[in-house]
């Protein structure tokens, strides 16, 4: 399968932007593209499902090991006449969780960006410097961003120089996607997306060598073996939360439990009454801090889930489903009334909280594990809680710990994010105790029915 890897020199360089804008292009020719992202990451990938009208897989090499990944960027690859994998960070920034260590997986050619705008002769300083930084690497070539048409031969002369390739450049475009505290404002916000996604792809179509990077190399995917899944008895239904106020969700997850033999239906705790008839429950995260009225105002909704929850459904609530459990929200507009499963304030804070990977230690059996199992997770919010949680140990590689998560033999509510095939038998745990409880209530179906 043919693929290509969009690497940067560092965050903000300008990596979403070309991937869209490659994208665009890819699909304006009538390609059939596959769009991936390194790292933990939900709203890169909004954008890429926008574009390519299709689920964007995230590529982590710490949640996955080498051969989860390699089964995911085939799986989900393919079929396509090219997988367009979008980096983290800095090319070489995350250790065994970067951009880099997945080419290196994945045996996939990178194409670094080049941020061009207050530089001329030092780009041939930077390019020299990830070229030789740390070899072998698959450096295929650069992609010059913010260039000046004027300086498109002068980039062309550098690569020639570094005896590398120019895949072309993108000159700066009106159009900017814009940030907020949790990175990127996400694809829904965005007024007239689809006409200012075109646009780059318009843009891309012209300064982007497209025929150079559908030309890389048709190769398989490294050898792996394919995680093994297990198989409910019967087919559990789990009501997902999805709208503007809850939209960070890894389509993997939910594949993953469909695989198992689970239904997925979505429901919006902004806008329905209750959530659907269901044996199991997620609340991810998002945004609910912006829609904390709306949510508060929905008193059907937030006792629904309540009564839900305290009956015994099992239910995985991460960071902003965290915070929609609390007894209230507060946000720099005042105090909104929530679901009060837990007993505390969820609030605002000036700065990142226990930002980045981590690894969880169960205090006691629960819900996705038994004491003493361990679970990766990742955590990325400027909120915090009067009352965190104490079923997992939580620690960092710097040596920082602490205790998170409200847990249960039905519940899984915290600020830490997971990953699900990082752990397929603690997603396997979750479905059966949806089985379960749709088993004791009578509202799981047969697989005859399904």
């Amino acid at each position: 399968m043919r693929r290509v890897l969009i690497a940067g020199t560092g965050s903000g360089c300008g990596k979403t932007t070309v991937t869209c804008a490659l994208l665009s292009a890819l699909i304006q020719k009538y390609k059939k593209v596959a769009a991936f992202k390194c790292g933990p990451d939900y709203i890169d990938p909004m954008f890429h499902r926008e574009i390519i009208g299709a689920a964007s897989c995230n590529l982590d090499s710490f949640f996955c090991g080498r051969d989860t990944i390699r089964y995911l960027l085939e799986r989900n690859g393919k079929n396509a006449d090219i997988s367009v994998i979008e980096g983290v960070m800095g090319f070489y920034d995350g250790g065994a969780a970067s951009a880099h260590a997945v080419s290196q997986i994945t045996d996939t050619p990178v194409i670094l960006v080049l941020d061009c705008k207050g530089m001329q002769d030092s780009l041939g300083a930077v390019m020299q410097g990830f070229l030789q930084y740390d070899i072998p690497n698959h450096i295929s070539g650069f992609l010059f961003n913010r260039l000046p048409v004027r300086l498109i031969p002068f980039a062309k002369e550098l690569c020639s120089k570094l005896h590398t390739e120019y895949f072309g450049c993108l000159p700066a475009q009106k159009f900017s996607i814009e940030s907020r505290h949790l990175g990127l404002v996400t694809a829904d916000e965005i007024a007239d997306l689809k006409l200012k996604l075109l646009a780059l792809g318009t843009a891309a179509a012209e300064y982007i060598e497209l025929e150079k990077i559908l030309a890389l190399e048709d190769k398989p995917v490294p050898a792996y073996h394919s995680p093994k899944i297990p198989h409910l008895s019967s087919s559990p239904v789990i009501a997902v939360a999805k709208d503007r106020a809850f939209c960070f969700q890894y389509p993997e997850n939910l594949q993953l439990l469909e695989e198992m033999g689970c239904i997925i239906k979505f429901f919006s705790p902004m806008h329905d009454t209750e959530p659907p008839d269901a044996d199991g429950l997620i609340l991810c995260g998002g945004y609910p801090e912006l829609y904390a009225d709306c949510l508060s105002q929905n008193t059907s909704m937030l006792r629904r889930v309540r009564e839900k929850i305290l009956g015994g459904m099992p239910v995985i609530a991460e960071c902003g489903g965290f915070m929609y459990l609390h007894s209230s929200l507060r946000t720099k507009d005042g105090v909104y009334s929530m679901a009060n499963v837990i007993s505390g304030e969820a609030y605002p804070t000036d700065r990142l909280n226990r930002f980045g990977y981590l690894t969880m230690t169960a205090v006691s059996d629960q819900l996705l594990c038994a004491a003493g199992d361990t679970l990766r997770a990742h955590e990325y919010h400027y909120w915090d809680s009067t009352s965190c949680g104490t079923g997992f140990h939580a620690a960092k590689q710097d040596g920082r710990a602490w205790d998170c998560v409200h847990t249960s033999k039905t519940m899984y509510a915290g600020f830490p994010h997971l990953y699900f095939y990082s752990d397929i038998q603690a997603a396997f745990r979750f479905a059966q105790a949806a089985e379960q409880y749709g088993e004791q209530h009578g509202t799981h179906q047969s697989d005859s029915a399904c």
